[in-house]
């Protein structure tokens, strides 16, 4: 790859509940614990373990720089690394116009300290940002968070937010949504907060793949099929790239992971696609 990571091919001229497709995952680890209504509104969160731990976040600290460095220097990571500097760009440019930063919102990480694969993708995300300069800040939520992990998260550069946005955050600007292996719900009030306003254009969102649950919903008979109409009738409007995950150390963490993008449509078009 002739670009460098530094240096991307992008010019800056311009929890659980209801039916949920789980994709097959190995083991029966729960590291998400998002439970989702479509109708629920932004309220005030904080960890609900409120106490500081110092030796508990010195262990987290250095699980996550073991991950950083395992992911930074892995065939995976170079893959990925490639994909967004050649299959990614154009679309990337498109996205940012002429804001020169797109930030980053991951929703529904899960626990860093109880489990391998939030570390895995945390660190994904740190590094994208190191290693990309069109990455603007990092927001983190999860409600399964503890202060301890909180703090360790802020130690890393990234702000924990202190709202459950219950996935209904806005992409006004240039948004960058990082959400592998998030409950189906919480893509639909992303996708649903965003498509009223019209502002899909600004988003880029890393996640479960689309094209995977409109396989399984086309095959399942189910009432809560409903609460997914927004990620079903967004693939006339959406470009979908799966990602690689080259080996089986990653397969927990990033398995039918996918880049979308979606495409400037009509408001007209819109309203069309979810009557």
């Amino acid at each position: 790859m002739e670009a460098s990571a530094k240096t991307p091919t992008i010019h800056n001229s311009t929890s659980d509940g209801g039916w949920t497709v789980v994709l097959p995952r190995r083991g029966r680890q729960r590291s998400k614990a998002t439970k989702l209504v479509a109708e629920e509104k932004q309220e005030p969160w904080a960890p609900i373990d409120s106490e500081t731990d110092p030796s508990r976040e010195t262990s987290m600290m250095q699980k996550m720089e073991r991950c950083i460095d395992r992911i930074g220097n892995s065939e995976f990571y170079s893959t990925i690394k490639c994909q967004i500097q050649s299959s990614l760009s154009d679309y990337l440019q498109r996205v940012l116009g002429s804001e020169t930063k797109m930030e980053m919102v991951i929703y529904g990480i899960g626990s860093i300290e109880s489990y391998e694969p939030p570390r895995l993708q945390l660190s994904l995300a740190i590094l994208m940002r190191r290693d990309f300069s069109w990455i603007g800040n990092i927001e983190v939520y999860d409600p399964v968070l503890s202060l301890p992990e909180s703090r360790v998260i802020e130690s890393l550069g990234c702000s924990v937010m202190s709202v459950n946005e219950h996935g209904r955050r806005e992409a006004r600007m240039p948004t960058l949504f990082f959400m592998p292996h998030c409950e189906a719900e919480l893509y639909n009030n992303l996708l649903q907060a965003n498509w009223k306003l019209n502002l899909l254009r600004n988003m880029v969102l890393f996640g479960n793949s689309f094209e995977t649950y409109k396989e399984h919903a086309s095959l399942c008979k189910n009432s809560r099929v409903n609460s997914m109409d927004h990620i079903l009738s967004v693939g006339r409007f959406t470009t979908e790239i799966r990602i690689e995950t080259v080996s089986d150390d990653y397969y927990n963490a990033f398995h039918d992971s996918s880049w979308h993008i979606f495409s400037p449509v009509l408001e007209a078009e819109l309203q069309f696609a979810v009557s």
